[in-house]
């Protein structure tokens, strides 16, 4: 199973329309994604997709099975948009740290253990997602907290959108004192699988920035505010909004798509995952299988 957390210390830089278009491209080759987006701010993954509807409802939600308080089994948070299947976020989401505070403390008055950074892990396994899905994907929030934790524990790698900027240069050169917290802190092997420099102008500068990165570079995207706020505009993926919104197909919007249709091949085969259908890279119209 391919497992990672799109995950950046900057803000702003991409990191949820990668994870979006990302399962998408997984989703359209015929490889079965599950995304969890753990982001308690609104303007999240469960909004690009419009699944947020039940966000201020007393549902069930992601953070009720966290702390051991569901009403309901796992697989009935799940909505399916564009093949993807999604938990989308809640409000209960913003006083996660409480609640897995609380239930900490409770476990550990009855002399019970309770790992506050393990539960989504936890929940996971026991709804038998290794066994449903081949990829998961966390889309956490850049701020350190249980949402990152759970999600790093989760998945034990990353893909980092990167920000060709000095601000992206320092969020970069932080991350690795950073991954190493993560390991020690959670006690786990956490691995980087590729970064994505978002929002490239191919100056001098970002040439530059781009050199020092000391991770993988399979894909570099080039600057597409326009497309990727149609896709906020319009709630779905590059993909459909290219094929659904646009009234002309744009070549280098297109080759955007191609760009992350070959990065989740890419993502893929570093587990060992064969695409049952891969699309050529940036066919729009290339049917995307369901469940």
């Amino acid at each position: 199973m391919l497992t990672y957390s799109t995950y950046s210390e900057a803000g702003g830089v991409g990191k949820t329309t990668t994870a979006a278009n990302l399962a998408v491209a997984h989703a359209r080759a015929g490889v079965k994604p599950l995304v969890v987006p753990l982001d308690p701010q609104d303007g999240d993954l469960s909004r690009l997709f419009g699944v947020d509807d039940q966000r201020t409802d007393s549902v069930d939600n992601v953070v009720r099975h966290m702390i051991r308080r569901p009403n309901g089994e796992f697989n009935n948070l799940i909505r399916t948009v564009e093949g993807v299947d999604i938990v989308p976020e809640h409000n209960m989401l913003s006083d996660l740290a409480e609640f897995l505070q609380r239930e900490k403390d409770q476990a550990e008055a009855m002399g019970e253990a309770f790992g506050m950074h393990a539960q989504l892990l936890r929940v996971l396994r026991e709804a038998g997602v290794p066994d449903k899905y081949d990829v998961l994907i966390c889309d956490p929030p850049a701020t350190e907290g249980p949402h990152l934790y759970n999600a790093i524990h989760a998945t034990r790698s990353l893909v980092i959108p990167v920000e060709p900027s000095a601000k992206g240069r320092a969020a970069v050169e932080g991350l690795e004192a950073l991954v190493a917290g993560f390991e020690e802190q959670l006690g786990i092997d956490v691995g980087v699988l590729a970064a994505v420099p978002t929002g490239f102008k191919n100056t001098r500068d970002q040439r530059k920035i781009l050199d020092e990165i000391n991770y993988p570079i399979p894909e570099i995207i080039s600057e597409r505010a326009s497309l990727m706020e149609g896709c906020w505009m319009e709630q779905c993926s590059a993909f459909s909004y290219v094929r659904d919104h646009r009234s002309r197909r744009r070549d280098y919007e297109v080759e955007t798509l191609a760009q992350f249709d070959r990065l989740a091949r890419q993502l893929e085969e570093q587990v060992g995952i064969e695409a049952p259908n891969p699309p050529e890279p940036g066919d729009v119209d290339h049917e995307v299988l369901t469940a």
